[in-house]
């Protein structure tokens, strides 16, 4: 502009700074639209990029949310019924797997599941076990053995289509912190070792927040693809110790067999790498919905029991891998095979009161008398007998479901106060108590308990009224267990007739 100015100077006729003004202002809208485009041009590119961005995390939010539903649906398999419960207010939903346990018509009205659930299990729990399972759904007792932890379990037996089956109860609490997820399972023919198999009526549910709670019931799930060994892990327990396990990868079968190979047990390393293969899965589930596999790890020098439950997943084309730890589970179990063989305890056990059985105390009393004649050193031991009172006037008045009702407190009452010691009803209203350890050393004051308890009853006009009668057994005199029993025995009877007469007072 400026030369244009000097020209205009020195030719003052031509029109040098016209022109010089037409060029600037072209060349200033030249620059102008550039940078206009240049700026079009960057938003443009800007929205494109923010585009696919969203695009791209919808569709992780996508696949993801297909992944647990894949999950919580092959889980929800694996139980007979699943209720996700509102903590505060008792509301709750039921997602049933189970076409067996659809068939006993459970009444759910979905308004109170603590009141409902106490209601159902007078209806549908094993006559042993209702005290125990009622004691199970109250709101206070289910936080309380939530605490600390996310999940426990219990055991008790329902009686299906008149067939005791027992079920295992997982209580986990849901991520949001107000509810809780209830899962019932049937697990009489693994207790059993039956290898039988019930059809599953599929119900297909959007699951969310239940997927990641029945998720966080194994330490670790693997979504396996089966075919290529792509997969993703989730992990809410570490089990592994100071191994560090991939939580993706593009081949799940190397990769485990070689991790396995360093926190296997001896023992356990072959059998179980020649299960993580691809061939060997897809054949055993064609038959088999899932294939469970025990085995043990070291972990940081320190055996435990795991076990490996696989599945496939509702699309069929994934393998759904869970890993947890049961080492405590296992120990219960064998504690509890040891202490219990249900068969033959379901034999000797009184069926209206719950307390053993005349047959029981048959074997108990051949027991003892053989340790007697053999001259073992027995441990020193007490016989009480107890007698309902006027229990064939409770019948004829008020009918036999009221003499049984009285039945069953009366024998409440002698386990309450025995509580240590095996309680055998041998009679329709004679019950015998053998007594041993804590019970037979403190066996004067719990006699005396009990008969305060009684006279108390009888004053009042409420509750059972037994009369009792104690004897030990006399080392260096008695000759058998029958001895022990007939002193006991004319005891009560002294014992009875004393309350009628109304001698005996607190």
């Amino acid at each position: 502009m400026s030369i244009f100015i000097i020209l205009q100077t020195l030719f003052p006729l031509l029109p040098f700074y016209a022109i010089g003004c037409l060029i600037g202002i072209a060349l200033v809208h030249t620059y102008v639209d550039e940078d206009m485009k240049m700026e079009y041009y960057r938003e443009l590119w800007e929205v494109k990029e923010k585009a696919e961005h969203d695009r791209q995390e919808s569709e992780k939010v996508r696949m993801e949310s297909e992944v647990y539903n894949n999950i919580a649906e092959s889980l929800a398999e694996d139980y007979e019924a699943i209720y996700y419960v509102d903590i505060s207010s008792g509301q709750y939903r039921e997602f049933s797997a189970s076409e067996r346990y659809q068939s006993m018509n459970v009444p759910t009205h979905m308004n109170n599941f603590y009141l409902e659930t106490c209601v159902n299990v007078a209806k549908y729990v094993h006559p042993d076990d209702r005290e125990f399972a009622e004691s199970m759904y109250h709101k206070e007792t289910m936080l309380e053995n939530l605490e600390g932890r996310s999940s426990y379990l219990y055991k008790y037996r329902v009686m299906v289509n008149g067939e005791a089956r027992m079920f295992r109860f997982t209580v986990l609490r849901a991520k949001d912190g107000k509810h809780l997820l209830v899962c019932e399972k049937d697990v009489q023919d693994e207790i059993t070792s039956e290898s039988r198999q019930s059809d599953k009526h599929k119900k297909h549910v959007t699951f969310g927040q239940i997927a990641e709670s029945l998720a966080s019931n194994y330490d670790v799930i693997y979504y396996v693809d089966m075919l290529d060994g792509n997969y993703v892990g989730y992990t809410s327990n570490n089990i592994y110790g100071e191994l560090r396990v991939n939580r993706e990868g593009d081949d799940f079968y190397s990769e485990s067999r070689k991790n396995l190979k360093l926190i296997l047990h001896p023992s356990d390393r072959e059998r179980i790498l020649s299960i993580i293969d691809k061939d060997y899965l897809l054949s055993s589930l064609v038959v088999k919905k899932q294939l469970n596999v025990d085995y043990r790890m070291v972990v940081d020098g320190v055996s435990k029991y795991t076990r490996m439950s696989i599945r496939k997943s509702t699309d069929g084309s994934h393998f759904i891998i869970g890993v947890e730890n049961i080492d405590e589970e296992v120990k219960k179990e064998k504690e509890h095979i040891k202490a219990l063989n249900t068969e033959k305890e379901l034999a000797r056990r009184d069926e209206l009161t719950g307390t053993k059985n005349k047959t029981a105390y048959n074997e108990q009393e051949e027991s003892v008398q053989k340790n007697i004649d053999n001259g073992v050193d027995y441990l020193p031991f007490a016989i009480a007998v107890c007698d309902i009172n006027d229990l064939k006037k409770m019948n004829d008045t008020y009918g036999h479901q009221a003499g049984d009702e009285y039945i069953k407190a009366s024998a409440k009452l002698m386990c309450d106060v025995f509580a240590h010691s095996p309680v055998f009803r041998i009679g329709g209203d004679e019950f015998v108590i053998f007594m041993s350890g804590h019970d037979y050393n403190n066996r004067e004051e719990l006699l005396s308990k009990l008969r305060v308890q009684v006279i108390e009853n009888r004053d009042k006009g409420e509750g059972p009224v037994l009369a009792s009668g104690l004897s030990e057994f006399r080392k260096g005199s008695d000759t058998s267990i029958s001895e022990v029993f007939e002193r006991a025995d004319n005891e009560m009877y002294k014992n009875k007739k004393a309350l009628k007469e109304g001698r005996e007072t607190r």
